[in-house]
């Protein structure tokens, strides 16, 4: 027969265990919320700046295309008309 007695009494935990338990469970759930909205704030900040600058991004974006659409054709042209 094995050492655990079927339907022994569970240990009983001191009450300062348990009153460590639930305070750190407390603390870290504080903790994760004050750090939760900090980081929020942080991450709507970032988000305002990157919609001030989209535009300007676009644009950026939309110059270098054309001028690399504008070199693929040179080159298709180029090699059509038998100079490379």
């Amino acid at each position: 027969m094995s050492s655990v007695e079927v339907g022994s009494q569970p240990v009983r935990v001191s009450p300062l265990i348990k009153f460590s338990r639930w305070s750190f469970l407390l603390l870290g759930i504080a903790w994760g919320t004050y750090h939760q909205r900090r980081f929020s704030k942080k991450e709507a900040l970032l988000r305002e700046k990157e919609l001030a600058e989209k535009p300007m991004r676009d644009a950026k974006l939309a110059a270098e295309r054309k001028l690399a659409q504008e070199a693929e054709k040179k080159l298709l042209e180029d090699l059509e008309s038998g100079r490379l």
